[in-house]
Parts: structure tokens; sequence; C-alpha cells
């Protein structure tokens, strides 16, 4: 009975050790780095902007910039309209997504213009059916969106399988000692 209390035990703690973050946070963010140290919840880099008529979100990850618009006054969606980003002298077509609702820019060499650490001024001009606006914001980016440089270890996929894993050894090693006792007696 005392191998099997021990056995549990050891389960506790391996399960512990799997389960922390590391020098991640539970959505990948860098615990280490400025968002931790600002507070900030999410080393995405963002940018938000409206005007009179329409309202802007867009964040910077999984290799391309992807934007939600809607209507200022009723937050409707602004669904099917064409969408070009500038910053600077390079422009960006943006492809509207009927699925998820959002606009998406991924253009390379636009993206690596704006994964560069610094504040990235921004123009967006849409044109929703009759109507057209241009948005202007800014995005800063503190680190290189989506490429920190490291691989991040552990694959948690095989967390379920590790722990059943660790259970039937456990159960076999408390098999084995069992009988080895009960021959002894």
């Amino acid at each position: 009975m005392k191998y099997l209390h021990l056995m549990f035990a050891a389960v506790l703690v391996m399960s512990s050790a799997f389960a922390s973050p590391g020098a991640h946070g539970p959505n990948g963010e860098h615990l280490d780095g400025q968002a931790a140290a600002t507070g900030t919840t999410s080393s995405v880099p963002r940018i938000e902007t409206f005007t009179e008529a329409f309202e802007l979100l867009g964040h910077l990850s999984g290799g391309e910039l992807s934007i939600m618009i809607d209507r200022y006054e009723t937050n409707e969606p602004v669904l099917g309209g064409v969408l070009e980003v500038q910053y600077k002298d390079l422009k960006a077509k943006a492809k509207f997504h009927a699925d998820l609702g959002d606009y998406a820019v991924d253009d390379p060499k636009f993206l690596a213009a704006i994964s560069k650490p610094g504040a990235h001024a921004l123009l967006f001009t849409l044109v929703a059916g009759e109507e057209s606006d241009l948005l202007e914001g800014t995005l800063t980016v503190t680190e290189a969106a989506d490429d920190h440089g490291h691989e991040h270890g552990f694959n948690r996929r095989w967390l379920p399988a590790a722990a059943v894993a660790l259970v039937l050894v456990a159960a076999a090693i408390f098999i084995v000692r069992r009988r080895r006792h009960a021959k002894e007696i």
C-alpha cells in the first residue's frame, strides 16, 4: 500500500509539472517579455481606430493582419467590402473571408515591413457598397510577430497519452510488487 501512495504522489507531481506554462502563458505569450512587465494580457500587436461611420479592429498574428470592421453606431459587421491597407509606400489589398467575417492581409512584403518592432502608421481605405471611408491608426509591435526564435518544447496534445502511460506503468509496478510480496509470505 505504501508503494501505491508513493506512485500516486509521483503522478500528482508529474501532472503539475506537465501543466505548468514554463516561459509562456496559457495563450503562448512570453511571460518574461514586455507584455508581462506592463501587465497587458496579450503580446499580439493590435490596432484600433474609428471614424463617424466605421470602427476597425485588427491584430497581427498567424502570418496575417486580420481586420474586423463594423458600423460605428450599430456594431453591424461590414461584410464583403473592399479594403486596402497602406504603410509608407507599400499597399496591400485585404481579402474578405466570408466564413469568418474578417478581412486579411497576407502579402509577405507588407507583413515583413509591419512586423518589425516599432510604431507603424497604417491607412485603411474602405469601400462598402455606396460608402467609402479612410481610417488611420497605429500598429505597435514590441517584438517580431510570430517569430521569436525558439521552439516551444513539450507538445501538450501528448499529455493525455503520457498520463495514461504513466498510470499503466504505476499499476504494473504495483501488481509486480504485490505478487512478489505474496510469494515471500
